[in-house]
């Protein structure tokens, strides 16, 4: 696909059905709404997770950062289903709502949940090495867990649908429209990035300080807010005919004629002929998806390390001394530190854009600057030097903790820590923003809701390998009675 195209963000098989006035900037910033409500809502629960799970869960850190890696990778991977139900099924403003109510309800039952979790309703047991540990009970997780699963499933509508509805409000083959589309995707990143910032800063607190009651139930409310607000602009709003099936079955038919051809080949048949000449072009678009697998492969590295900022950083925040100054008495929460990387993005987008890409552009003659492969390149190995610098922090860390009490805070400033978070922020203007590029270049016109969800399954599939890797070493260092990893971690 030729880097000026202006096929539109997602497939749209039939024509526009419009009513006067409708689309454009009204019906954008309604939109805008609804996905900064969301991402609210769910850096409500993700930026602080296991914060929870090592507190009033009763969770060790090894297996809370375990089940954050494996949720967050669910709700990373399930937006390739809301694609499908999106564009086979129920439409994108359809799968919006449904979305948005099942998000509600299930951010409703999580802070309904978390009332159950308090020391006095845990199981305590003696451990091996004779510490008591106490956990919450079977129902209670049972409980929480459907909760929190719920919002996993919810997001998974919203991610591969939002955005592209959004899109769908101006048309690409009007100049002005097209124009005004490039200006929503900067007003988009800006709002998600201004709302990941807000909720990391201001939703930690009252999760640490007031109660996870309502630090649950505030995000359920911003969520209920953008629903009522997103339902008012259902009037404005521009749609458009599905047409007929959708691409997933065109892609699910084209690959069964494909391995039918493939026998009646084998048999000597002509079919193959045939079906080449009816399904030749999606069997093409569907081999040209095959190819982007080496890609999606390499971009795995930077879903593991995309996985830590919320764990384990997180955990290596709450053993420092969190004290604004020296004299102050106020706590700053562990995972306020997320709010750094929205701090980050913003001013370096501006870099990149009017600093970097002019500069490129002349010494490379790319009209980018650079390549969307070069750009994710870029930020994978901006997020290996991120890890060098945590991981000399961590050693800092260790080194202070030896000489320090047992139970006290490590006798070092919590801002040690915010040259990785800066550093993080700077590696996904690069990688995130190049992946997103890169999947909606590369992926047909047909299957453009896919491509939308595809680069999110990197971020999914690599909080699974996260998951596994600590679950391991966890095991590993635990073996013949050795110290676990997951102590050295929690040092104080």
């Amino acid at each position: 696909m030729a880097s000026g195209s202006t096929d539109p963000l997602l497939p749209r098989a039939g024509a526009a059905r419009r009513r006067p006035a409708t689309g454009g900037w009204r019906s954008a910033l309604f939109i805008i709404w609804v996905e900064v409500a969301e991402r609210f809502a769910y850096y409500g629960v993700s930026s602080n997770l296991i914060s929870y799970l090592t507190g009033p869960f009763g969770e060790t850190t090894a297996a809370a950062a375990a089940a954050v890696n494996a949720w967050s990778g669910a709700a990373s991977m399930l937006p390739l289903l809301g694609a499908a139900v999106a564009d086979s099924w129920l439409g994108r403003y359809r799968t919006i709502v449904a979305s948005s109510v099942l998000y509600i309800t299930g951010l409703g039952l999580l802070a309904l949940s978390s009332t159950f979790s308090s020391p006095q309703s845990q199981q305590c047991s003696s451990s091996g090495d004779g510490r008591q540990v106490c956990r919450s009970s079977s129902v209670q997780r049972a409980f929480f867990y459907v909760s929190l699963y719920l919002v996993a499933i919810a997001q998974s509508g919203h991610k591969p649908c939002v955005q592209a509805f959004g899109a769908d409000q101006f048309d690409a083959t009007d100049p002005g429209e097209s124009s005004s589309r490039s200006t929503f995707f900067n007003w988009w990143y800006l709002g998600l990035c201004a709302s990941a910032t807000v909720t990391a800063a201001v939703m930690s607190y009252v999760q640490d300080n007031v109660g996870w009651g309502l630090g649950f139930g505030v995000p359920g409310m911003v969520m209920l807010l953008g629903l009522l607000v997103f339902l008012l602009g259902t009037r404005t709003y521009r749609f458009y005919d599905g047409g007929g099936s959708g691409a997933f079955s065109g892609v699910g038919e084209a690959v069964r004629e494909w391995r039918k051809s493939r026998r009646r080949g084998e048999g000597g048949g002509g079919g193959g002929a045939t079906v080449e000449a009816e399904h030749g072009e999606l069997a093409e678009e569907v081999r040209g998806m095959a190819r982007l697998f080496p890609i999606w492969a390499t971009c795995l590295l930077y879903g593991v390390l995309f996985a830590q900022p919320p764990t384990l950083f997180t955990k290596q925040a709450a053993t420092l001394d969190r004290r604004i100054g020296p004299s102050s008495s106020f706590q700053v929460p562990p995972a306020a530190l997320q709010s750094f990387l929205g701090v980050s993005i913003i001013p370096c987008v501006l870099l990149y854009e009017h600093v970097l890409v002019p500069a490129a552009r002349r010494a490379t003659g790319v009209a980018t600057g650079i390549t969307m492969l070069q750009r994710i390149g870029a930020g994978i190995a901006m997020c290996a030097v991120t890890l060098l610098v945590a991981a000399l922090v961590e050693m800092r860390r260790l080194s202070a903790a030896r000489d320090a009490d047992p139970g006290a805070a490590v006798p070092m400033s919590l801002w040690w820590m915010v040259p990785q978070y800066v550093l993080f922020g700077a590696a996904d203007v690069f990688a995130m923003v190049g992946m997103q590029e890169f999947f909606y270049d590369q992926v047909p016109g047909a299957l453009k809701s896919l491509g939308l969800a595809l680069y999110l399954s990197v971020l999914g599939v690599g909080s699974f390998i996260s998951s596994f890797l600590i679950s391991a070493i966890d095991v590993v260092t635990r073996r013949d009675g050795g110290t676990s990893w997951r102590k050295v971690v929690d040092v104080q």
